[in-house]
């Protein structure tokens, strides 16, 4: 069947999100308040992406793109290529930090393919997205919360990436700490041993489920809930000052993790009055993102190019 694509932009924001929260690793995700926003229309020839905020001046402009990219992988699975390509991304989560920025532009990606196409919903429904977008990141514990909104737990079948969200209990109160320094997801991953002790996977098994109750439930319990023996530890020293600070805040009581592959700090509980993190460190306030990613028509407003995320105070 021939694809029939829409005329006119369509626009779409995706929330950052913190994978893994400790013991859930490459399964637990969480959706925050902090997003990019990226709008896309069909041209009639060539493709040209123009970069606001964060990733200004280094992300291309061009197909290499990550949210070209994946809406090439999109159109794929949707029957066939437009003409060509005008894509506006105004960012505001931090590119290599541990805050889904990749996963934000991949299903930034998706969503915007199947929105340019007439029947898009049809040919590539909510579940083929998250399939998608999960096989183009590697893994879904990013994703699925980027897409869905809220607090995720995800999974991989043979078919695919699933996944599902719970309510956040109200007592969760996610803090990020955002230093300057970047860190890639791939040298994380490296410094992953390929066996764990028995006692480490079976200890981290039980409090990653505690945790499924702290978050959902009976948020006093985040704290031994967040422990974690899988891969904390063995990525410690390749991001010593983002080991330090996590040390130093449950050596304060406070729920404290890596935030994905690191390098950003996630608190899930109050932190304690003056707590000082040291210059290194943005410190923000985020709310927890229940929507997911969010699309609609037309062009990016005035409000939507503004590159400072509101409640980003230090």
């Amino acid at each position: 069947m021939p694809t029939n694509f829409t005329a006119g932009p369509v626009r779409v924001r995706v929330p950052a999100t913190s994978a893994n929260l400790g013991p859930g690793f490459d399964a637990l995700g969480l959706a925050l308040g902090l997003h990019d926003d990226v709008a896309a229309e069909i041209a009639p020839a060539g493709v040209r992406v123009t970069v606001t905020g964060e990733g200004a001046g280094e992300l291309p402009g061009d197909e290499g793109h990550l949210v070209v990219r994946a809406m090439r992988a999109a159109f794929g699975r949707l029957g066939g290529e437009p003409s060509g390509l005008v894509v506006e991304c105004v960012n505001r989560i931090p590119q290599a930090r541990g805050l889904g920025s990749s996963s934000a532009a991949i299903v930034a990606g998706v969503l915007l393919a199947r929105a340019l196409v007439a029947d898009g919903d049809s040919r590539l429904d909510d579940a083929a997205v998250l399939r998608l977008a999960a096989e183009l990141e590697g893994h879904p514990d990013n994703v699925a919360p980027c897409l869905l909104g809220g607090f995720t737990l995800a999974w991989t079948e043979p078919a695919g990436a699933r996944a599902v969200t719970r309510r956040v209990a109200d007592g969760v109160r996610p803090t990020v700490f955002v230093p300057a320094e970047r860190g890639l997801t791939a040298a994380a991953r490296a410094a992953l041993p390929a066996t764990v002790p028995h006692g480490d996977a079976a200890l981290t098994a039980g409090r990653a489920a505690l945790l499924v109750h702290a978050l959902t439930v009976e948020p006093a319990l985040l704290f031994p809930a967040t422990v974690d023996r899988l891969h904390q530890d063995y990525r410690a020293a390749g991001m010593p000052g983002t080991a330090a600070l996590v040390s130093a805040l449950r050596a304060a009581g406070v729920a404290a993790v890596v935030s994905g592959a690191g390098p950003t700090v996630l608190a899930l509980s109050d932190l304690p009055q003056g707590f000082d993190p040291g210059t290194d460190w943005q410190v923000w306030r985020l709310p927890i993102d229940v929507s997911g990613a969010r699309v609609a028509r037309g062009r990016l407003g005035h409000a939507e190019r503004d590159p400072v995320a509101a409640g980003r105070k230090s």
